[in-house]
């Protein structure tokens, strides 16, 4: 009998075990890619096999963190980073059942990003790699929102790209998992960075409908119930032909309008203006407005240059700021009147995550690209291009872009 009991006290500790690790069966002949991203203010880790089956994954935000102090400050992001990245990666290996010695590879963004940010997370995988001996797969972090779309639909290369987030705006042509034109980005500040700094600049964190909110999502919201007509901001680089993207000008109108009205009525800065609403609306209308135009004039381009498939050519929208809904549906009039698919990953995936670091290291094992020993060097790159530079060539075309209705309810 005392036997018969420690045995099943033995199966039960198995079994709560095996839990812990994951329900998850693997084939044999199943490669299983460990994804981590560290580059800017997200810890994420993420277990998938070859299928583009997500096995296991994790993610610690900061947003709370940054939303108090107005901003990243990258020795905070880096501090959070280190704090929480081995518990993160241990969650989404436990969450998948899979060991470390069961991996094929590990895929971490190296480049671009903040370079404290960046630092944790490859120092971590070298780490891992070299403890295990396992192959290290270096990933480009906007290279891997342009393909998060492939783990969820069928998208043959190639497509049109826009990445849009608080770090970054540009178009690009995708041709292959590591074959980019590039054809046009920020020159100065991306869109989720512009409308972080109008809500900071209204005080939106001091509202009650947004105080658990980013400035974007802040934005988006109050623009619902704003009427964006009060206000007329000048949209950007009205007379440069070309697929580039400029922001700041455009948050230097708001913030006179901003100044301007607090004179008016009498409101001190850090408190709420009666208007907030229409100056959300007016902002994200002329946001998306220009990423609108230059997304247009990009399609026409790749149309005139036969860069896209006649049968079914699509748009990719990812990055932060695709999750935004009323610019999703600005986008959706362009590619309505182009005849292209419009495809947006969900929100969950359009932000920095582990998934889309672990997709883009499968992609790049079953192609064998990109592939490195777990014994050669690696360093992290802040600031990294993506693909070839075509946006002179884009400039030089000085495509007109027709004047479309984009009457949507703000």
């Amino acid at each position: 009998m005392i036997v018969f009991n420690r045995i099943v006290r033995l199966n039960l500790w198995i079994l709560r075990h095996m839990s812990k690790r994951g329900s998850h069966t693997h084939p044999v002949h199943s490669r299983l890619v460990l994804g981590i991203e560290t580059s800017c203010d997200e810890t994420g880790a993420a277990v998938m096999d070859e299928s583009g089956t997500i096995l296991g994954e994790s993610l610690h935000s900061q947003k709370e963190v940054h939303l108090k102090t107005g901003g990243i400050i990258p020795t905070v992001a880096q501090r959070l980073h280190k704090e929480n990245i081995a518990r993160v990666v241990q969650e989404a290996l436990d969450r998948s059942g899979v060991f470390p010695s069961q991996l094929s590879a590990v895929a971490t963004t190296v480049k671009p990003g903040l370079a404290l940010s960046l630092g944790i997370g490859l120092d971590f995988s070298l780490n891992l790699v070299r403890r295990y001996e396992k192959p290290f797969i270096p990933i480009h972090h906007m290279e891997a929102h342009a393909l998060t779309v492939r783990m969820l639909h069928a998208v043959d290369f190639p497509f049109l790209v826009l990445l849009i987030s608080g770090g970054h705006a540009l178009l690009a042509l995708a041709r292959g998992i590591d074959d980019f034109l590039l054809l046009g980005q920020t020159l100065d500040e991306a869109p989720g960075d512009t409308l972080d700094k109008v809500a900071r600049r209204l005080s939106l964190i001091n509202h009650p409908m947004c105080s658990t909110l980013s400035g974007g999502q802040a934005i988006e919201h109050l623009a619902k119930e704003g009427d964006r007509s009060k206000f007329w901001f000048r949209s950007p680089m009205g007379q440069h032909y070309d697929c580039n993207f400029s922001f700041a000008g455009l948050r230097n109108q708001v913030t006179m309008a901003i100044c301007k009205k607090e004179e008016e009525e009498g409101v001190q800065k850090g408190k709420m203006l009666s208007c907030v609403n229409d100056i959300a609306a007016a902002t994200l209308h002329t946001v998306a407005s220009h990423i609108a135009k230059r997304t247009h004039r990009a399609i026409l381009f790749c149309k005139a240059k036969s860069l896209l498939p006649q049968n079914n050519p699509t748009l990719v929208v990812s990055g932060g700021v695709a999750s935004n809904k009323y610019i999703r549906e600005t986008l959706k009039i362009v590619t309505d009147a182009t005849e292209l698919q419009l495809l947006c990953p969900p929100s969950k995936f359009c932000t920095d995550n582990g998934v889309m670091i672990a997709w883009n290291g499968v992609e790049r094992l079953k192609e064998g690209k990109g592939i490195l020993s777990h014994a050669e060097e690696v360093t992290y790159e802040p600031k990294a291009p993506l693909g070839a530079d075509i946006t002179s060539e884009v400039r030089d075309a000085a495509i007109r872009v027709p004047p479309l209705k984009l009457r949507i309810r703000s």
